[in-house]
């Protein structure tokens, strides 16, 4: 009987205070039109006060809200954050102020956590790719791993960017990932300690006198430029063929992934966006300022290749500029754009999908290689398959430009 009167007393009060709202609404009607209200609001009438209900409902009988009140931001970024999600749009989230500040550091190439890209995909949150010698690779995460748990908490229906949000924390504290492997019967888990990840983007080297290898693992601010030098110093040693690994590499800025194209084509499209908006509508171009060398190459790729990497070999390839070898990409051709907002968080918003020069899209489908190797990275250099594979194709590609001479 007591559940019964509290319903209705609960009732009495909503009727009460819906029909003031009501006639304070007609009382001000003569400067505050259903119009201008309409236009200021994004909900209508009953969608606000049935927000209103459900504030009022906690507020007034949760256990603990007398003593710990909720935040006025919090609410409201909670309820932004719940309508964004009602999109159904992994990459279109919003983002707190705190979140905010957190990727713009992210961007620049230092923070804390395990060192790694997740996605998601029908549903699943899957690793994309984990960065080199980051805690995640020495801890053996691998592309495509499902992650089910954190800790000991189920995160089987998140969304990726919570889940990221429980995966960070402070350095030198452990996480424990439980993943789902393919070819796996049982969840495998991974004790990993949390690291401040600084991340260095470029590595390049000679494999022999004629032969470079340029790898990039991510695309950051200053890829581009670290990438450029690299290569001059590659080319001043001699390299007549190159090696371009962007295996498990997530992804990143756009405009970087157009300069590294830049540096290997001399004129013609890039990568073309194309969406619902006229500002979405976009093509990219060489830059021709950024050119420097017309030496044969491939492009190595893998599941763990994402987004601008794939944007750079589709390019490459369709253009006929290098091979792809290795294995299926990922096809996570999509752009966000950040929308700020007036308290300092903000909305990313995917706002179209990457097509390749030749009309390929990219998103949910990804790149086939030319050349199928299976195999995965490795640092001794005789036992990484693709590489070697990747070693000889560019050495064929020596030889025909000698005879050609």
């Amino acid at each position: 009987m007591k559940r019964v009167k509290t319903k209705r007393y609960i009732l009495i009060f909503f009727v009460l205070v819906f029909f003031g709202f009501i006639y304070g609404l007609k009382a001000q009607s003569a400067d505050f039109s259903e119009a201008d209200f309409n236009r200021i609001s994004p909900f209508n009438v009953r969608s606000l006060w049935l927000l209103r209900q459900v504030r009022y409902i906690i507020e007034s009988y949760q256990v603990d809200a007398d003593t710990k009140p909720a935040k006025e931001d919090d609410l409201l970024h909670g309820a932004a954050k719940g309508m964004v999600e009602a999109w159904k749009d992994p990459y279109t989230r919003f983002v707190s102020p705190s979140q905010l500040k957190d990727e713009e550091i992210e961007l620049e190439g230092r923070y804390g956590g395990l060192g790694m890209y997740v996605g998601d995909r029908d549903g699943q949150i899957l690793v994309i790719s984990p960065m080199e010698d980051s805690p995640a690779e020495k801890a053996g995460l691998k592309p495509k791993d499902q992650i089910v748990k954190v800790d000991d908490e189920v995160v089987v229906g998140w969304t990726s960017d919570r889940v990221v949000q429980k995966l960070r924390g402070e350095p030198d504290t452990k996480v424990t990932v439980w993943v789902r492997r393919e070819g796996e019967d049982e969840l495998l888990s991974f004790e990993i300690t949390r690291e401040i990840i600084n991340l260095k983007s470029v590595r390049y080297e000679m494999l022999s006198d004629d032969i470079g290898y340029l790898r990039l693992s991510q695309f950051k601010h200053n890829t581009a430029a670290d990438a450029r030098e690299g290569l001059r110093d590659l080319i001043k040693k001699g390299m007549k063929a190159l090696i371009l690994d962007l295996r498990n590499n997530g992804g990143g800025l756009l405009d970087a992934s157009v300069k590294i194209v830049s540096m290997f084509v001399k004129n013609g499209l890039v990568v073309e966006t194309k969406g619902r908006s006229e500002r979405a509508n976009e093509k990219y171009y060489v830059n021709k300022s950024e050119y420097l060398t017309s030496v044969p190459m491939v492009v190595m790729i893998n599941g763990g290749s994402a987004s601008a990497s794939e944007i750079v070999a589709g390019a490459l390839n369709d253009r006929g500029r290098a091979k792809l070898i290795g294995e299926k990409s990922f096809g996570k051709g999509s752009v966000q754009t950040l929308f700020p907002l007036t308290d300092g968080s903000g909305v990313y918003v995917t706002i179209a999908r990457y097509y390749t020069p030749s009309g390929k899209v990219i998103d949910h489908v990804g790149l086939s290689p030319d050349i199928e190797v299976k195999g995965e990275p490795d640092k001794d250099k005789s036992k990484d398959e693709q590489l070697q594979r990747a070693i000889e194709e560019v050495k064929k590609e020596i030889r025909t430009v000698a005879g050609k001479r």
